[in-house]
């Protein structure tokens, strides 16, 4: 599946004129979890009166919903809250791992791979009870608070309030569509958005977060390394700052970066560095055989995060536990490499 429309309605959002769909709230789909399509252009959220202008304006994260319900906010608040409690607090002494892993885009693909992630990072770095999933319905059930920039930045607020900066490690994983200005954010055709590097930052910072393993899935996700490195983080893209990602096609369980790092290199008993070079491997040899571009995922681990990373990867699990759902790269799909689908 191309998303190459997204790409063409985000190049909109910066440069053209104000695209400004009517407000209107879907319809609701049969099956209660099937997430809602995207059907509306994605509009407008950029300010100022030259393009430099507003392709800066960018960098603050604009952030919009429409047509959502009163009823559905209160359900969205309730379910931030209820999860937000139930996480653990440090236990001073020890370095414990916060894991947050979001789905921002309403294609299920996302929300599965979201979803798994928090299982496969939960269980590596020892975070039962302080584990939280941002992602809407996928298909199969709708559980959680939805993904969205607001939510995450809350979760991240209430998070750093929770951890120990001296000790503690988030360990945030985001899986969506991407362009060269940062993460988008994109909910049917009610929520939109652009995470950007300096947004992130921001409110990682504002939080008390020092100590981070940041794993961003989407296309372009390297813009953040050079906003976002530092020597207590470890940087993890699916992409070069100038290069597209594969494998979101909305009916997939797996993009190609989640597919090779989470779902089988971070299975197993090896540390981070050395699973993010299984994973480039990987993907560099399915993106050769399907004929893409390489995407050129991109790593940054910082000199004191290192060390770090030994303390909390010192007790993962030492069997390697077996990948789930339909891999994300089959030979047989990519006959027609258009099929495959770019973030």
């Amino acid at each position: 599946m191309n998303r190459g429309w997204i790409i063409a309605g985000l190049f909109a959002l910066f440069l053209a004129a104000p695209v400004r769909p009517p407000c209107l709230a879907q319809s609701a789909p049969a099956n209660p979890f099937q997430p809602p399509p995207h059907t509306a252009p994605f509009p407008d959220l950029g300010s100022g009166e030259s393009r430099i202008e507003r392709r800066t304006s960018f960098e603050a994260g604009p952030e919009l919903q429409r047509g959502v319900s009163a009823a559905t906010l209160r359900d969205q608040q309730r379910r931030l809250d209820s999860a937000l409690a139930a996480i653990r607090p440090h236990t001073p002494g020890t370095p414990d791992a916060f894991v947050v892993t979001v789905a921002l885009d309403s294609d299920p693909v996302f929300a599965r791979e979201a979803r798994e992630a928090a299982r496969v990072l939960g269980a590596r770095y020892r975070a039962e009870g302080r584990m939280l999933v941002l992602a809407g319905p996928d298909g199969v059930r709708d559980d959680a608070p939805h993904g969205s920039i607001s939510a995450l930045a809350l979760a991240l607020s209430h998070i750093g309030s929770l951890m120990d900066p001296s000790e503690d490690v988030l360990v945030l994983y985001t899986t969506s569509h991407g362009a060269d200005i940062g993460l988008v954010y994109h909910y049917g055709d009610t929520g939109y958005g652009i995470l950007s590097p300096a947004r992130l930052k921001a409110a990682l910072e504002e939080a008390g977060i020092r100590r981070r393993v940041l794993i961003l899935s989407a296309c372009h996700s390297g813009v953040f390394v050079p906003v976002l490195a530092s020597p207590d983080t470890a940087i993890l893209t699916a992409a070069a700052a100038t290069r597209t990602s594969f494998g979101c096609a909305a009916e997939n369980d797996w993009t190609f970066f989640g597919d090779a790092l989470i779902n089988r290199a971070l299975r197993q008993p090896v540390s981070l560095e050395e699973a993010a070079k299984m994973a480039g491997r990987s993907v560099a040899e399915w993106e050769t055989r399907a004929r893409f571009l390489a995407s050129l995922p991109q790593v940054s681990i910082g000199a004191e995060a290192k060390g770090w990373l030994a303390q909390i990867e010192a007790h993962m699990p030492r069997i390697a536990s077996a990948p789930v759902g339909r891999p994300a790269f089959d030979p047989a799909d990519f006959i027609a490499p258009a099929r495959a689908g770019q973030k």
